[in-house]
């Protein structure tokens, strides 16, 4: 029986490894639906391997929109986001399919919920400007600026967050007012009910997958895709897309700074560490469908409500 949606989102959250995209395939298999990527890494194209990217055979037949949308050099915002998704939304219900917003980057989902503050727009001059500096001084330095234009963003941002603190020393620029000065009156991006479906399995099989996937990517090229990356040269380590984890230590690597057990171990705990911040955000959410193993019916269920 065709399940009756009634402009219903579905937020599929879960930390790293946790069978969201196993579980959007298979509600795809049940009814009409458009799923929409929400995860930082997936949107730059060429980086496969290592953001342990769908196949292109799952992608031809379960298109995931919002994945290879951006050049790893190139900066996509949250409010670039939120404007994308909303976007593919809206062309869900025109389509009469469900969209299912199924990703890990959990500042996406905050800021399609509850929405972003009225910031000044970015635009190619400033954002040359800001990446040159980044290249040229480092995020320890920037960072270290930002506390002294605006002491309460920089204690809310983690010294190596290079995308966030270059926005706000930007917000800076362009508005003359301070990231923290602007930042309220939010309003949500979507005007629609939301159901949400958490995947949780137990930390130890987290830790356990998290292992086996990064030894499968060093197995089936990863280094390579990394060594093609840096051929690129309007790529630097301190970039969004080469600060993503597994990337960061394999540049290293290649820049001669570690050895190569160290980028399996370090690319590990990087991911468990993400892992566990992913699981602690979402421990906060209340009114989600919480499931430690796959359970469609559940899940069927839980949208028809």
């Amino acid at each position: 029986m065709p399940i009756q949606i009634n402009k219903t989102v579905i937020f599929l959250m879960g930390p790293t490894t946790s069978g969201k995209t196993d579980l959007a395939i298979q509600l795809s298999q049940q009814f009409k639906t458009r799923l929409i990527s929400v995860d930082s890494a997936l949107i730059y194209k060429g980086m496969d391997i290592g953001t342990a990217k769908p196949d292109k055979v799952i992608l031809k037949k379960y298109p995931h929109h919002l994945i290879d949308i951006c050049n790893p050099e190139d900066s996509y915002s949250a409010f670039d986001f939120t404007h994308d998704a909303n976007a593919q939304i809206k062309t869900a219900f025109a389509n009469n399919e469900l969209p299912i917003l199924v990703g890990g980057t959990s500042f996406y989902f905050h800021a399609l919920e509850y929405g972003l503050s009225k910031l000044p727009k970015s635009n190619p001059k400033s954002k040359k400007k800001f990446n040159q500096l980044l290249k040229s001084k480092g995020t320890i330095a920037l960072h270290q600026n930002l506390k002294k234009i605006d002491p309460q963003a920089a204690n809310r941002i983690h010294p190596n967050d290079a995308q966030r603190i270059t926005r706000a020393l930007e917000v800076f620029d362009l508005s003359g007012k301070t990231l923290s000065e602007l930042q309220g009156n939010k309003k949500s991006i979507i005007n629609h009910p939301i159901k949400k479906i958490i995947l949780m399995p137990e930390r130890s099989e987290l830790h356990q997958r998290i292992e086996k996937r990064f030894l499968s990517m060093m197995g089936n090229g990863f280094l390579g895709e990394v060594k093609t990356l840096k051929q690129n040269p309007n790529l630097h380590e301190n970039l969004p897309a080469i600060r993503c984890v597994g990337y960061r230590q394999a540049w290293q690597y290649l820049n001669g700074e570690i050895g190569k057990a160290e980028i399996i171990e370090k690319a590990i705990i990087a991911t468990r560490q993400l892992c566990k911040r992913q699981s602690t955000w979402l421990k906060s959410e209340t009114d989600a469908l919480l499931l430690q193993n796959t359970d469609i019916q559940q899940v069927l269920d839980f949208i028809q409500l």
